[in-house]
């Protein structure tokens, strides 16, 4: 069934409140200015306004208008939309549907017909979207059942590992700050030294913006920060390098990278410590000037105790001492060398640590690495079943 979108769905397009009515204490309805805080597939929200311009009910798929334009997630609850996003609502209430039908069809609400990439849309640009969709309605609930299936398994990987990840914050803090394994006191046989003493610190790349285009070669930035915590595979650059590159500014699997710079003016991403989980599909990834990659020295620490290290909230408060700038932060290269943290002298004492959350590590990997093979699966599966080279009209889903 070929149609506009405006034909089968309802669009409400934002509107922000003033500022005035904003507040962090959760008065009023939820509110979003845009896609800061959007999900795998639902938003999270800091910003509530007591003063309601343009309303979202639950279940409403909330679309991104401006830059990034098509980021898609699903309200949990009834809400507040800004001007920076807009809901859609399926006029015959299917919205699993909508949500996957409206992921095939960004690409081309993105575009012009001469193909330059959009900046912003309005409501004629959405409304006006030709799409060509199943008549019937339950080949599209199972459409949407197909795929829901797909993201069921990614969330649920994502929720083991954010439970794996505060097992690694627990047991770290009992044994490198709380000392639990050694009868809650700090051993005399520990001692402080600084970060430079057991690791190596390497910039990264320093790229121009014409050298970002279709490569085997990855970048990794800040992007790759999620500000709650995590590092985001969709945050790779590609990238031909037009100079040569050091040794030491390629990456691999499990090093770490710190956030020297942070565009948020709350300071969210940095000093924030991230292992590289996975290289994607990418043949070699690299790090941006943006990073900087902590490497254990003489083997007599692993990669991995050395980023339970830096993930402690120690770490972070002692990053937030060395910050400076306003528009765009940025970290001191003072940061790293001058934390200090107390260790056994003889690191051997720590091989119980070290194996645990290793362990923890590669499982967290594990399952990324399935989240990563399971997106490939659904964006292959995505235009067949919209297009109908799939036929699930006589599958029992």
């Amino acid at each position: 069934m070929k149609c506009k979108l405006g034909d089968i769905v309802d669009v409400t397009m934002g509107q922000s409140p003033k500022s005035e009515f904003y507040n962090t204490e959760k008065k009023g309805y939820p509110f979003l200015q845009g896609s800061k805080t959007f999900g795998f597939k639902y938003p999270t929200f800091d910003i509530y306004t007591t003063f309601l311009t343009k309303f979202a009910k639950s279940g409403d798929i909330i679309m991104s208008v401006r830059a990034p334009v098509g980021d898609l997630n699903i309200t949990p609850v009834d809400m507040c939309l800004g001007r920076g996003v807009c809901s859609l609502r399926m006029k015959n209430e299917n919205q699993s549907f909508l949500f996957y039908m409206m992921k095939y069809y960004i690409p081309h609400l993105q575009k012009k017909e001469n193909g330059t990439v959009f900046g912003s849309v309005n409501r004629n640009d959405i409304t006006r979207l030709e799409v060509d969709i199943p008549e019937s309605i339950e080949v599209q609930k199972k459409i949407a059942r197909y795929l829901e299936m797909i993201d069921d398994k990614i969330q649920l990987n994502n929720m083991i590992n954010n439970n794996l990840f505060e097992q690694i914050k627990v047991i770290s803090t009992a044994w490198l700050s709380d000392y639990i394994p050694f009868g809650a006191t700090l051993p005399e046989n520990w001692s402080e030294i600084s970060l430079a003493e057991i690791t190596d610190f390497f910039s990264g790349y320093s790229y121009k913006g014409a050298e970002l285009s279709d490569s085997e070669i990855a970048m990794a930035t800040i992007k790759n920060f999620d500000r709650k915590g995590g590092f985001k595979l969709d945050g790779y650059k590609e990238i031909k390098p037009s100079s040569k590159l050091k040794d030491t500014q390629f990456v691999e699997l499990f090093d770490t990278l710190v956030a020297h710079t942070d565009l948020t003016q709350n300071a969210e991403v940095i000093g924030n410590a991230e292992l590289v989980m996975s290289k994607s599909t990418y043949k070699e990834i690299i790090f941006s000037m943006d990073l900087v990659k902590v490497i254990p020295k003489n083997g007599k620490i692993s990669k991995f105790l050395i980023a339970a290290i830096l993930q402690d909230k120690k770490f972070k408060a002692h990053c937030l001492g060395y910050v400076n700038g306003t528009t765009v932060l940025h970290l001191s290269k003072k940061a790293l060398a001058e934390y200090k943290i107390f260790l056994p002298n003889d690191t051997s004492v720590l091989k119980p640590l070290d194996d645990i959350i290793t362990n923890l590590y590669i499982k967290i990997a594990e399952n990324i690495s399935e989240n990563n093979h399971l997106e490939k699966i659904k964006n292959s599966l995505l235009p067949k079943l919209m297009s109908g080279e799939i036929d699930v009209s006589e599958i029992d889903i």
